[in-house]
């Protein structure tokens, strides 16, 4: 079990038991007690957990949204396949608006040197799109969310509402057919509802662990998105639900 997957591991169980232990975590994994202090320590400094004698408690309360630095890492390679099948997705000279979040700033990167018009809702990704003179880049107005670095509020929907894009790609927090897509921040939900408004079609990008997940902010229904783009580790009946529902989707 690599880094990534024994943080996986670690939030999974912090998020289910709200304490974990070295000894617990060691044999779960495999690994020896200093490798499970060092990923520990690690997760505390991100602000994830508070390190208490023999293991640690978790500072993120049940039902909010991770840390970026934590996400970013969280189903990595999943995010870059994704983002892969995605950029197969938008063609040459494509006006696209891209959400903010950790499958976004990926999708930038494989977007980055193309051709195209590119709206970033983040500023990671606003940075990666801008490297390359050969990528047009606009920006939306809007506050910044401390942390995400992502835009919300009235001046990024207005912004949003002035242009008409090609297509929307576009993250979640969580999937299912009958609460459909949905966000933990509501700044995020409105500024994604414009998004939508202003595209032609929509893709959502999002890993298999957002699907069958119900966050606080409602998005909109399955049937507002064209094309779910997630892992090969999708649940089937989940995915078949989709695709019932109308919903084209790609497995990377």
């Amino acid at each position: 079990m690599d880094s990534a997957d024994r943080t996986d591991l670690i939030v999974s169980r912090l998020r289910e038991t709200g304490e974990v232990t070295v000894t617990e975590l060691a044999e779960l994994t495999d690994h020896s007690e200093m490798t499970i202090r060092r990923d520990l320590d690690q997760l505390a400094a991100q602000g994830v957990l508070r390190r208490v004698r023999g293991g640690a408690v978790s500072l993120v309360p049940r039902g909010q949204e991770a840390p970026y630095a934590l996400r970013e890492r969280q189903s990595a390679e999943a995010k870059r396949r994704i983002a892969a099948a995605v950029g197969e997705l938008i063609g040459p000279g494509s006006a696209v608006v891209l959400g903010g979040g950790t499958t976004a700033a990926e999708v930038a990167r494989v977007l980055a040197g193309r051709a195209i018009t590119v709206m970033p809702l983040g500023l990671q990704a606003a940075q990666l799109l801008s490297a390359d003179r050969a990528t047009k880049v606009l920006m939306a107005g809007g506050e910044v969310r401390p942390t995400e670095l992502s835009l919300h509020g009235p001046l990024a929907e207005a912004s949003l509402d002035a242009v008409r894009f090609d297509v929307a790609v576009l993250g979640c927090c969580g999937i299912t057919v009958g609460d459909g897509i949905t966000a933990h921040d509501l700044g995020e939900v409105a500024v994604e509802r414009a998004a939508m408004r202003s595209s032609r079609r929509t893709v959502l990008a999002a890993d298999s662990t957002k699907l069958g997940q119900v966050t606080m902010g409602r998005v909109g229904p399955v049937t507002a998105i064209d094309t779910l783009v997630t892992d090969s580790a999708a649940p089937d009946g989940i995915v078949a639900d989709l695709q019932a529902a109308g919903v084209t989707v790609v497995r990377a």
